[in-house]
């Protein structure tokens, strides 16, 4: 009968180290064994079984905590057992895979945070003659669209696909993004509002709504925040947004 071998040479054998094997103790999952007359432990192959057998379940990710019941199982319960370790390394993986994705996909910026199809708009005008700066604008503000008026978001891009489809209409959208860099008192922003809201009334179609804040509780607080995004890196916008809507009222056009 052997004499055991130290716990450094159990660790060498069951591949792990020897702090791993101290783990193993203190959480219960390996009897200590029995010390030799120096004081120091032997362990056997009852132990060496044990911890290859530890070794090998934590190492498939199962928590310390499950190993224990799952190892002094028998018959049907260890593979029952076995089964719903199984299905949770799969859940977890998953999960880990639709992180993986969403990593890959920040490595294009904000475009994580949009569908497709709104991907497709942004990627749609630079080709139109809008600046990079105006693509940011509008990625930002369809990010907020998106939070803001969920259920109403794809009926905005429809209205959105419809306007790129004008070619006056993508001029004017340009020359307005351009007024935001305008001072506020420019009297061109006058002139330019008079020009929209006669463009918004031979064509309605024409004018972005947000007809999915109508059914939301604080649809005017929600409303705030995305009639004035970007207003405050471009000063022309507000006064501009403000004659527009004050010219198309007039007219008898119905705005929220």
């Amino acid at each position: 009968m052997t004499d055991g071998i130290t716990i450094g040479r159990a660790a060498a054998f069951a591949g792990i180290t020897v702090k791993t094997i101290r783990v193993y103790h203190r959480s219960g999952l390996v009897e200590e064994p029995r010390r030799d007359s120096s004081g120091y432990r032997r362990y056997g192959t009852a132990e060496l079984l044990r911890l290859v057998q530890v070794r090998t379940l934590a190492g498939a990710g199962v928590p310390l905590a499950e190993i224990g019941p799952i190892l002094d199982a028998e018959g049907a319960d260890f593979t029952t057992a076995l089964d719903r370790v199984e299905e949770n390394l799969t859940r977890r993986i998953e999960e880990l895979t639709a992180r993986r994705a969403t990593l890959r996909r920040l490595t294009t910026g904000d475009r994580v945070l949009l569908p497709d199809r709104a991907c497709a708009i942004l990627d749609r005008m630079p080709g139109l003659g809008f600046s990079a700066e105006d693509v940011t604008t509008a990625r930002e503000g369809l990010i907020l669209v998106r939070a803001l008026m969920p259920e109403g978001f794809d009926d905005y891009l429809a209205q959105i696909e419809h306007g790129l489809d004008d070619p006056r209409h993508v001029a004017l959208i340009k020359l307005t993004w351009s007024a935001g860099n305008w001072p506020a008192d420019d009297p061109r922003i006058e002139e330019l509002a008079e020009e929209m809201a006669r463009h918004f009334l031979a064509d309605p179609s024409l004018l972005p709504t947000l007809a999915g804040l109508r059914e939301t509780d604080d649809a005017a607080a929600r409303r705030d925040l995305l009639t004035h995004h970007g207003e405050d890196d471009r000063p022309g916008w507000a006064r501009l947004t403000t004659l527009i809507q004050q010219k198309l009222r007039a007219a008898g056009a119905e705005l929220p």
